[in-house]
């Protein structure tokens, strides 16, 4: 068997054989994944859904690049350009996983970028073969390659550049230098995101049962992903005074959290009750990767304008100054003294992850509450 379409080969052709991987992958068999509506400024008021010819539950690799686009995210804000050829790259080597930096990977031609991230983007090689953990006797030319099962297999697309932290699209960087090298824990993108089960790698009699793993890479839009990625804790550190404190520790991600897309945000809303179930006191803070290597804050916008990507830019330094990402194994402390008259209160905090934060607060269909947490609070006079 040849791939003379390359990496643009359709996953349904691999999907002939290797029917479960291929029932995982395009409709999310085994995992919680759902694609909620979600709007873009440029369509205010406009609730963009996936077409229907895309399952709801399907992986993200499933549909990334492939036509219609769920969200034009690159019609509205690249004008049209090819931004992100991870969607569509040729077939690649995989990387040094102590490279200093990642580069993108090389595009297919503009005419095959329809096909999308297919089964080949991951598992052909430069040299036509296809790579596995396995030496398997099958119809096309196979190659047995270790690094598949370690995030370096990740590296090219979750990660361009050098590591500067708090950016976007860091996420192989941020577990390579806060989860791994520090000693946080030995598991690899795959042992979260692409858990094994045993089963044959291709739905033929006479095949093996190994161990295999999900195709599913469950992420934001997986409640159970989530809400295993954070804790939190609310103390009252001086008793009988309004002072409060927040502990949000990433405790459960190889990564920071949010991580990825700049667009992804996770909000700590906190409201006080009085006795009577009143709102008494509200806060609010945001965490979400900075677009570029600097903070952003609306103090750049009008430098922003003169920018190529000036309205991707501009839509992040318009949300700054905010909290930035929390990182692998850190602990972050929030304080606030809301006024609080002497009496009872009930403090009320909740973790809100975001997918788009660059749609009106009050969309809440792309909004996930992954955690939530109570605390009863005494003020005394003086």
């Amino acid at each position: 068997m040849q791939f003379p379409l390359g990496t643009a080969t359709p996953s349904e052709t691999c999907g002939a054989c290797h029917k479960a991987i291929y029932r995982e992958f395009a409709f999310g068999f085994g995992s919680d994944n759902h694609y909620q509506p979600t709007t873009i400024l440029q369509k205010e008021g406009e609730a963009l859904a996936m077409p229907a010819t895309v399952s709801a539950t399907a992986t993200a690799h499933a549909f990334a690049g492939a036509e219609p686009y769920p969200v034009h995210a690159r019609e509205a804000e690249e004008g049209g350009r090819s931004c992100n050829v991870c969607h569509f790259p040729e077939p690649f080597a995989i990387p040094d996983i102590s490279a200093e930096g990642m580069t993108k990977p090389k595009g297919r031609p503009k005419t095959q970028e329809a096909g999308g991230l297919t089964c080949a983007s991951c598992h052909l090689t430069p040299e036509g073969k296809i790579r596995g953990p396995y030496v398997v006797n099958a119809p096309h030319e196979t190659v047995a390659d270790p690094a598949i099962q370690t995030s370096a297999m990740c590296a090219y697309c979750h990660s361009m550049g050098k590591r500067v932290i708090g950016k976007q699209t860091q996420t192989f960087l941020e577990w390579r230098d806060d989860f791994n090298r520090p000693g946080l824990g030995k598991q690899q993108c795959q042992d979260c995101h692409m858990p094994r089960t045993m089963r044959k790698v291709a739905d033929e009699p006479g095949a093996p049962e190994r161990a295999v793993a999900r195709h599913l890479w469950t992420g934001g839009r997986s409640k159970q992903r989530l809400a295993s990625a954070l804790s939190m804790v609310v103390t009252q550190p001086d008793a009988g005074q309004p002072g409060l404190t927040f502990h949000v520790i990433n405790i459960g991600a190889g990564h920071s959290v949010p991580t990825g897309s700049n667009r992804r945000a996770i909000y700590l809303d906190v409201q006080v009750l009085n006795k009577k179930g009143k709102t008494v006191a509200t806060k609010e803070w945001m965490f979400a990767p900075w677009f570029g290597p600097r903070p952003d804050d609306r103090k750049y916008l009008e430098e922003d304008k003169k920018n190529p990507d000036a309205v991707a830019l501009m839509q992040a330094d318009a949300q700054g100054p905010h909290e930035p990402i929390i990182r692998a194994g850190e602990e972050r402390l929030l304080s606030w003294t809301p006024y609080l008259k002497p009496g009872q209160y009930t403090v009320k905090a909740r973790l809100v992850y975001d997918l788009n934060r660059y749609n009106a607060r009050s969309f809440t269909g792309d909004q996930t509450e992954i955690n939530g947490t109570t605390l009863a609070i005494r003020v005394k006079k003086g």
